[in-house]
């Protein structure tokens, strides 16, 4: 593929910042080599030690005073090598990559630097771009100051649906856009499992239509993929992952470990071809240098103590804890929201996506009357391109919420619901 077309002129202006390419030698160079190349700090003055770490399962990371250096010093722009070495591992086994001799892989600060990286690389100020609808705000968020032109796919309880895909592109043949640069769709955005904030996965068979359709149009999937590990239901029926399905190397794949290990630690990493990894690794360079060490060195570490049979004995566990949350916001809903809203039963994630059914905008509904019945939910309106026209949706999480209090805030919403009502009477 010519991934130069996907470059903005930014990101083809990078270039390597000698400096931190030096720095990235110190990983694989000889002990005997006299490195005076980079302003290190001398470890010497840093006032950390060493450092334990006790797990929910009462065992012990141990932090000792020459892995407490390189939790502490510069690293790596791509990344922890160690943990870089285990998220390939991790990689191959879950999705075999078919082109995995071409890809690459960078650990980020949380999976959303990735994503904001890669679309400020793609992305210039007036380009289409393809996207699901309704969409994560943090994504919106990303591209709005570009004034992009949306081009808005709608789904339902399956997922995109890959005639309303082929119905916003339809304006162009695909052979007039395939090597295009300008005025033409190039990116594909999507959250295809438990997505945020239906809590919708995509079918498999969805999956293969929609990837035939971006080879079609030479569209780069960027799969943003936070809740892979938080889909309902055994892993080995999971429906494959875009990155699993590419055979063009057109899909970039963005990982978290925020939902599964922790949020504050910011750590995620971004696959796929590598010369489009390179120009992420570049502007890596130049804003934060790489990913918080410490935090690096601390999900490596617990890697290596669990493996992979614990690693995914986790996941169970963080799958199972929110599936029953899932299932009380259900029974919530089902007591208190029946005849007042609609709803899909989500596959994964932490969220239920309700639509209310006699009111014709939530904004204001939730911004500026919900606070007096002490509830709080997002409206529909922060997922949607368009913010300027009305949405009958918000967004209701379960992550944090005890069943006690889901049952009472959505009965506090059902009566907020019955008043806003009345007064568009």
């Amino acid at each position: 593929m010519n991934y130069s077309r996907f470059l903005t002129r930014t990101s083809k202006n990078r270039q390597p910042s000698l400096i931190r390419e030096l720095t990235n030698l110190l990983s694989t160079a000889s002990p005997e080599l006299v490195f005076m190349a980079g302003g290190l700090p001398n470890p010497q003055m840093f006032p950390f030690q060493a450092a334990s770490v006790t797990l929910t399962d009462g065992r012990t990371l141990s932090i000792h005073p020459k892995l407490m250096t390189d939790c502490l010093q510069y690293g790596a722009t791509p990344g922890y090598p160690a943990l870089v070495k285990q998220l390939k591992e991790l990689t191959q086994k879950i999705h075999a990559p078919p082109c995995w001799e071409n890809s690459d892989l960078i650990v980020t600060a949380g999976s959303q630097d990735g994503l904001c990286k890669a679309l400020e690389m793609m992305v210039n100020t007036g380009d289409y771009v393809v996207t699901q609808e309704p969409c994560y705000t943090g994504t919106l968020a990303i591209l709005n100051p570009y004034k992009p032109r949306y081009l808005a796919v709608q789904g339902d309880h399956e997922g995109m649906k890959p005639e309303a895909l082929k119905a916003v592109l339809s304006c162009w043949q695909p052979q007039d856009v395939r090597d295009a640069e300008e005025n033409v769709p190039k990116v594909l955005y999507i959250n295809p499992n438990a997505c945020n904030p239906t809590g919708v996965s995509f079918t498999e068979e969805r999956r293969w239509e929609i990837y035939k359709i971006a080879s079609e149009y030479n569209l780069i999937i960027l799969e943003d993929d936070p809740y892979y590990f938080v889909q309902f239901g055994d892993m080995k029926d999971f429906p494959p992952s875009f990155l699993s399905m590419d055979t063009d190397g057109r899909v970039l794949r963005f990982d978290s470990f925020s939902k599964i290990l922790s949020s504050g630690l910011r750590i995620g990493y971004v696959t796929g071809p590598k010369p489009l990894i390179e120009r992420i690794v570049l502007h890596e360079q130049v804003s934060v240098l790489h990913a918080p060490a410490m935090s690096q060195v601390l999900v490596s570490e617990l890697l290596k103590l669990w493996g992979m049979e614990d690693f995914f004995k986790h996941t169970h566990k963080v799958q199972d804890f929110y599936h029953k949350q899932r299932d009380a916001m259900l029974k919530a809903a089902d007591t208190h929201l029946k005849g007042l809203c609609e709803w899909s039963v989500p596959t994964g994630g932490m969220f239920l996506w309700l639509k209310v059914s006699g009111v014709y905008d939530t904004w204001d509904m939730i911004l500026e009357r919900a606070l007096t019945k002490n509830v709080i939910l997002v409206p529909g309106k922060a997922f949607m391109c368009d913010t300027s026209a009305p949405s009958q949706y918000m967004r209701a999480a379960f992550s944090v919420v005890t069943p006690e209090a889901m049952d009472k805030g959505l009965s506090s919403l059902a009566e907020l619901i019955r008043e806003e009502i009345a007064r568009q009477e």
